[in-house]
């Protein structure tokens, strides 16, 4: 059985099967593994990782701890109310029509970015005018619709993830922003700073950064100067934004004070700061990655959830999950029903009842001919009751939106 403890509850026997934290958090080899000595023990605590998850099968018990299936009820629990106070703007063209102009603006953002970064990695400059034309792109795309560019986003290959990643926090801190209503420039700083968030990586060894395998020790706090070395190659640019600043230097900062690289505390990050963070794990958990497969949305969101308020602001977290949804555009899911739909448009009153094309029927595991269920109308009695794994269903979501 799967049950999660508190990490000082930890003794010598137990088995880790998930360290509860993303892979930035952690200098371990592996993320399963038993334990065998002590020091193992103080490590886990030493890195600011305050509760794990272990295997009672293949380890210690840990008697009247919380079971992994009770954590999920309890975080399906909390999440539901901030979806029942959520208001989500109808958006102003249809997902079809934006999705033309968002690919193209995604290819050259992705573009623009990689170009930048090279730059930094040759010692070059970096020139602040090229962002410009394709940060406003983003934004009116983003106002247009923000369900084509966040949807398009979650798609990336894992030799470029460096850039498109920035590109997408990017995305994402925009669309975040624009929910919070914040002001047209503390977007456009956003979108700044989160486009050159991980900057400082072009000053990381190559045999680092791109290492087909976990960090040692020593790697994985090399890897985490790239906050501090980003700070110092833009601190030399001219026309830096100061918020966007802010994004470099703090997305990995914990409100508790376990993150890196100042220690910072609860209102010590700035408001964008504690954004970024966000944005910046919700991203890398829906990415394939050498240490993970990619989670659904949905399970990214829960673990944003269950992280908070220690690494971040509980307030933030219930905001982006209404930003984001639940079930965002381009996801998979399973109806009552057993039809496999992707989620074509999200319902401003009730995210748990989006409009979705129905595609697969896992009852009679065949494809049919996709057709659209509105799941607001009183004409429909089918529901959502999960999410599903477009890997295991060999369905290509970009296809049917």
């Amino acid at each position: 059985m799967i049950k999660r403890i508190a990490s000082d509850q930890l003794v010598v026997g137990m088995f880790i099967h998930d360290l509860d934290c993303g892979w930035m958090a952690h200098p371990f080899l592996v993320s399963q593994f038993k334990l065998t000595q002590v020091s193992e023990i103080e490590k886990i605590i030493q890195y600011g990782i305050r509760a794990v998850y272990i295997d009672t099968a293949r380890g210690l018990d840990a008697p009247g701890a919380t079971t992994q299936s009770e954590v999920n009820a309890e975080l399906d629990r909390a999440i539901a109310p901030v979806l029942a106070k959520a208001e989500k703007p109808v958006p102003h063209i249809p997902l079809s029509d934006e999705l033309v102009v968002a690919k193209r603006v995604l290819l050259e953002a992705r573009g623009v970015v990689q170009d930048i970064l090279s730059d930094v990695r040759l010692g070059r400059q970096v020139e602040m005018e090229r962002l410009d034309p394709v940060v406003d792109k983003i934004i009116q795309s983003v106002l247009r619709n923000p369900g084509a560019l966040t949807s398009l986003g979650r798609v990336k290959q894992k030799d470029h993830y460096t850039f498109q990643h920035s590109v997408n926090v990017g995305v994402l801190l925009v669309n975040f922003c624009q929910h919070l209503e914040l002001g047209r420039d503390v977007i456009r700083d956003a979108a700044i700073g989160g486009l050159l968030h991980d900057i400082g990586k072009m000053r990381t060894p190559d045999v680092i950064l791109n290492k087909p395998g976990k960090l040692s020790d020593m790697e994985f706090n090399v890897m985490r100067q790239h906050v501090t070395q980003g700070v110092e190659v833009l601190r030399h640019v001219a026309g830096i934004p100061a918020a966007s600043m802010e994004v470099v230097a703090q997305h990995h900062e914990h409100m508790d004070g376990g993150g890196y690289p100042r220690g910072l505390k609860g209102d010590e990050i700035s408001q964008l700061g504690q954004m970024s963070a966000i944005v910046d794990v919700y991203d890398a958990l829906t990415s394939i990655r050498v240490y993970h497969q990619a989670m659904e949305p949905t399970q990214a969101l829960r673990k944003l959830l269950e992280w908070s308020p220690l690494h971040f602001s509980g307030e933030l977290v219930q905001r982006f999950i209404q930003c984001i949804g639940i079930y965002p555009v381009g996801t998979l899911v399973r109806l009552e029903s057993g039809l496999i739909a992707v989620v074509l448009q999200e319902c401003a009153s009730n995210l748990l009842r989006p409009t979705v094309r129905a595609v697969y029927d896992s009852r009679r595991d065949q494809p049919i001919a996709p057709r659209d269920i509105d799941l607001l109308s009183p004409a429909v009695t089918d529901r959502i009751v999960g999410h599903e794994s477009a890997a295991r269903w060999k369905i290509n979501t970009r296809q049917y939106l």
